[in-house]
C-alpha cells in the first residue's frame, strides 16, 4: 500500500452475517490480522452465523448481535470497541419484498442508516463511513442503447427497495457536507456466489433444480441483470475502503449481463437438462415493475486498481456446488422457493447486545 491509503483499526462491519457482508468479514479478517473486525448483525431471516464460521478461532473477530436501529446499542459499539471505520451492508435487499411489506425497508435502509450517521457523528473517532447502495437507484436502463451510468447520473428508483437506497444516500451525502462525517457511498451491480439467501435468481434457481422443480421466470424473461461474483465485489471494497475517497460514490460494475433467462439455461445445462427447457422453464407474472436492465461505468474503481476476475461460467459451477453442499444451513427455504416470495421476519433467538467470537 502506498503511504496515502486509508488504514483503518477496528471496524464496525453491519450485516456482516449475511451474504456479501460476510465475504467482506472473511476477506478482511485474514488478509489483516491487524485490523479487528467486529460484525455487528441482528440475524435477520437471510442472514447466518455459520457463513462466519470460519472466523470463529481468529483473534481479530469478535460478533455482537443487534439491530442498526437501535441507537443505544449502536454507540455502544462504536465507543467500547474503538471503531474508526464503518462499512454499512446491514439492509433490506429483496425487491419482490419491497412491493408487499415496504415499511419494513424504510425502516432498516432509510431509519437504521439515520442512526448510524447520528451515532457516527457523535464519535469522534470515526475516520471512515463506507455505505453500500446498489446500481438500482439509477433507475431503468431504458433500452440496449443505453450508455453505461456514470456517478453522476440522477437517480431515478422505479421500487420501494431502489427508493429507501436513494433515500438513505441523501442522507448520507448530507452528513458529509453537514457534519463533515467522511462518508463514502458505492453502487453495485447483482451479485452471486456462496452464501446468498436463496429467494434470489441463482440460488433459488439452483436450489429449484436440485429439487426438481420448475424455474419460476417473471415475465417473459428478457429483463437482464450485469452478475458479479462475490469474490470480485470483496475485492472491490477492500480497494474502496483503503483508496476510496470521502464525498465519492463509486460504481461496482461488471461485464456479464445476462438475460434471467439465459441465467435459467445456464444452469439447465449445469444440472445436464440443457435439453429439457419445456418441462424445467415456467413463466410466472411479472412483478408490480420489472427494470429491463442496469448498466453502470466502472472507470473510476477499476482506476483504484479494481478488476473483475471470474468469470461467469466458473463463477456459476463454483456457486451450484457450494449450494449442493451447504444449503441445510438455511433451514427451511420452501418459501423463498415460490415464484413471489414474501420473507421478512427477523425470528433470531440470540438476546441483542451479546458479544462473541462465534461458536465459542
Amino acid at each position: 500500500m502506498s503511504e496515502d491509503n486509508y488504514v483503518p483499526k477496528n471496524i464496525l462491519l453491519t450485516g456482516g452475517a449475511g451474504f456479501i457482508g460476510s465475504h467482506v468479514a472473511i476477506l478482511l479478517c485474514k488478509k489483516y490480522p491487524q485490523y479487528n473486525i467486529i460484525v455487528y448483525d441482528r440475524l435477520d431471516y437471510c442472514s447466518c452465523l455459520e457463513n462466519l464460521s470460519e472466523l470463529q478461532d481468529l483473534p481479530n473477530f469478535k460478533f455482537i448481535k443487534g439491530d442498526i436501529a437501535t441507537a443505544d446499542l449502536v454507540t455502544y459499539a462504536l465507543l467500547e470497541e474503538k471503531i474508526d471505520t464503518i462499512m454499512h451492508f446491514a439492509a433490506q435487499t429483496h425487491v419482490d419484498n419491497s412491493f408487499g411489506n415496504s415499511f419494513a425497508f424504510t425502516q432498516s435502509n432509510i431509519y437504521g442508516t439515520h442512526v448510524l450517521l447520528e451515532s457516527a457523528k457523535n464519535c469522534p473517532s470515526i475516520r471512515r463511513f463506507v455505505h453500500v447502495s446498489t446500481d438500482e437507484v439509477y433507475g431503468e436502463g431504458e433500452d440496449f442503447n443505453t450508455d453505461p451510468m456514470s456517478e453522476e447520473h440522477v437517480l431515478e428508483p422505479t421500487n420501494p427497495y431502489a427508493a429507501t437506497k436513494a433515500g438513505a444516500e441523501f442522507l448520507v451525502k448530507s452528513y458529509f457536507r453537514s457534519f463533515k462525517v467522511p462518508c463514502l457511498i458505492t453502487r453495485g451491480n447483482n451479485v452471486y456466489g456462496p452464501h446468498q439467501y436463496p429467494e434470489k435468481l441463482i440460488p433459488k434457481f439452483t436450489n429449484q433444480l436440485m429439487r426438481g422443480k420448475q424455474l419460476t421466470l417473471h415475465g417473459d424473461g428478457t429483463n437482464t441483470r450485469n452478475f458479479l461474483y462475490v469474490t470480485d465485489v470483496a475485492n472491490a471494497f477492500d480497494t474502496i475502503l483503503h483508496k476510496g475517497q470521502p464525498g465519492h460514490v463509486y460504481n461496482i460494475g461488471g461485464d456479464n449481463e445476462i438475460s434471467n433467462i439465459g441465467v435459467a439455461r445456464a444452469l439447465l445445462k449445469i444440472f445436464g437438462l440443457e435439453d429439457q427447457e419445456e418441462k424445467y422453464l415456467s413463466f410466472v407474472p411479472d412483478r408490480k415493475f420489472n427494470d429491463l436492465r442496469y448498466t453502470i461505468n466502472s472507470s473510476k474503481l477499476q482506476k483504484l486498481g479494481w478488476k473483475e476476475e471470474m468469470p461467469w461460467e466458473e463463477g456459476l459451477q463454483t456457486t451450484v456446488e457450494w449450494y449442493k453442499k451447504y444449503t441445510s444451513r438455511y433451514g427451511n427455504i420452501e418459501q423463498a422457493l415460490v415464484a413471489h416470495p414474501r420473507m421478512l421476519d427477523p425470528g433470531s433467538v440470540v438476546p441483542e447486545g451479546i458479544a462473541t467470537n462465534v461458536g465459542k
